[in-house]
C-alpha cells in the first residue's frame, strides 16, 4: 500500500515516542529523524532503526526537501515560529506539537473537514487533547458558557520543553477550549505533581452550561470517550460526571501506551497519539488525491 513520507524535527522525548507510533501507521512512512544534538537518545534510536538522521535542525529539510511531505515539529514554541515559515515556503504540511499556534487548533476526536486544506495545524497541548473533546461533547449537548480545565501530570513526565512552555500551555489551551471545545469562555491550569510513585495524568473539566440535560450530557460524554479511545486506549472516565445546578464536572484519567514513555506519562502519549491520527487523516486525503490524478 502506498504511503506518504514524513519526517520528525525534534529528537527529544516527544519526537522519539512519535517515531514508535508512526512505525505502526499504514499510510505514513517515516523517513527521517532530525535534531540538533548528535548524541541525543532520539537520534541514536532512529539511527539504529535505519532512518535518515540529521543533527542540523530545520536545515535538513531545506537541504533535502524530498525526504518528506509531512513534517512533525516536536521542538519548542519559539523554534516552530521559525520552522513554520520554512516549511510553508517548501510546501510541506506541518503538524505542530508545540504551543506555537501558527495554524488552526485540531483534535482527532473533534473532527472537521475545515482544516484539511491547511498546511500547518496545531495539536494544542497535552491538556487540551485530553480535555477539549469533553468540553465539546458537553457543549454539543448543553451549550457551555464557561469551561475550566485542570491538567495534573507527574512532574517526572514534564521535561524541559514542557516546563519552558507553561505560559504558552495556559494561553493555547484556553484558546482551544473556546475555538475547538466551543465554550463561550475558557480557562486552563496545569499542576506538576511530584508524588512517588508517579501518578497517571488526571484532568478535571468543569463546565457551566445554559441548557442542562443530564441524560443528554452523559450520553454525549460517553460517545466522546469512545472516540478518543480509538487512538488513546488508556483514556477513561475516573468516575461518573457530577452535576450541581447548571454545573458539570468530569474527571478523566489518561494511561499511556508505553511505546517509549512510561505508562504514567499519558500527557505526552496523548499528544503523539493525536498527532499521528491527525497526520493519518491528511495522508489518506493526499493518497486519495494521488489516485484521482493518476486515473
Amino acid at each position: 500500500m502506498a504511503k506518504i513520507k514524513a519526517a520528525i524535527i525534534g529528537s527529544g522525548n516527544i519526537g522519539t515516542d512519535l517515531m514508535y507510533k508512526l512505525e505502526r501507521s499504514k499510510v505514513i512512512e517515516l523517513t527521517a529523524m532530525i535534531g540538533i544534538d548528535p548524541e541525543s537518545e532520539g537520534l541514536k534510536r532512529a539511527r539504529q532503526k535505519g532512518y535518515l538522521v540529521f543533527d542540523n535542525g530545520i536545515e535538513a529539510i531545506k537541504q533535502n526537501p524530498e525526504i518528506a511531505d509531512i513534517v512533525f515539529d516536536a521542538t519548542s514554541a519559539k523554534s516552530h515560529v521559525r520552522h513554520a515559515k520554512v516549511l510553508e515556503e517548501l510546501g510541506k504540511l506541518a503538524i505542530d506539537l508545540t504551543p506555537a499556534a501558527r495554524g488552526p487548533f485540531v483534535s482527532p476526536a473533534v473532527k472537521t473537514d475545515a482544516y484539511m486544506e491547511e498546511k500547518n495545524v496545531n495539536m494544542i497541548t497535552c491538556g487540551g487533547q485530553a480535555t477539549i473533546p469533553i468540553v465539546q461533547a458537553i457543549n454539543s449537548a448543553a451549550d457551555v458558557r464557561y469551561a475550566e480545565i485542570v491538567a495534573t501530570i507527574s512532574s517526572k513526565s514534564a521535561g524541559p520543553g514542557t516546563r519552558a512552555n507553561i505560559d504558552e500551555f495556559t494561553i493555547t489551551t484556553r484558546r482551544g477550549i473556546e475555538e475547538v471545545g466551543g465554550a463561550d469562555k475558557g480557562k486552563a491550569l496545569i499542576i506538576l505533581n511530584p508524588a512517588e510513585p508517579p501518578i497517571l495524568m488526571r484532568d478535571t473539566i468543569y463546565c457551566e452550561v445554559k441548557n442542562m440535560d443530564k441524560d443528554k450530557i452523559i450520553n454525549s460524554i460517553e460517545k466522546m470517550i469512545e472516540k478518543v479511545k480509538q487512538y488513546v486506549p488508556g483514556y477513561r472516565l475516573k468516575q461518573e460526571p457530577l452535576f450541581d445546578g447548571d454545573r458539570v464536572t468530569v474527571f478523566i484519567e489518561v494511561e499511556g501506551a508505553g511505546d517509549y514513555f512510561p505508562v504514567y506519562a499519558g500527557n505526552l502519549d496523548i499528544m503523539t497519539a493525536a498527532a499521528t491520527r491527525i497526520a493519518e487523516d491528511f495522508a489518506i486525503s493526499m493518497l486519495e488525491k494521488q489516485n484521482v490524478n493518476s486515473v
